[in-house]
């Protein structure tokens, strides 16, 4: 299976997107300067208060993401389709981020999608299809790439 993984370029795991939300529960003031923390934290324009990172800006926020939990990630946060998720306590925990008065201090959720080339058939416009079970990315897949790619370590 290994060897297979490693001459197949269809089976190479990789990061489609980052999503990282902060959910305030009010509307308003509170909203907006959670808007200016995920602005801060991404260099990006946030669309409520949800930003979606890909490519190189995913993979470099993500290292940074793990570094503020100790690149620990519970073993209950992967899914069986690739997905983890975990939360932030207070974002001002993720290096090269600093404390604004005027913001506060807020939490964050990370999900992160994996997927492997092929999976845009499944949302294309025209002629849309299936993805083959055994094409999905498997949680183990999904801790496996985790560990080698960002050494982040799995517990209860």
């Amino acid at each position: 299976m290994a060897e297979e993984e490693s001459s197949n370029p269809l089976r190479v795991v990789r990061i489609e997107k980052v999503t990282l939300n902060i959910a305030t529960g009010k509307s308003g003031e509170p909203l907006e300067k959670a808007k200016k923390v995920l602005t801060q934290l991404t260099n990006k324009t946030p669309i409520a208060a949800v930003v979606t990172l890909r490519g190189k800006d995913a993979a470099e926020f993500l290292k940074r993401a793990l570094d503020a939990v100790s690149n620990k990630v519970n073993e209950r946060s992967f899914d069986d389709y690739g997905n983890v998720s975990f939360g932030i306590k207070e974002h001002i925990e993720i290096p090269g981020t600093r404390y604004v008065p005027e913001l506060g201090i807020f939490g964050a959720t990370i999900h992160v999608t994996l997927g492997r080339p092929g999976y845009r058939i499944r949302s294309r416009a025209i002629r849309p299809s299936k993805i083959g079970r055994n094409h999905y990315v498997s949680k183990e897949d999904a801790v496996k790439f985790m560990q080698n790619n960002f050494g982040t370590t799995t517990g209860n």
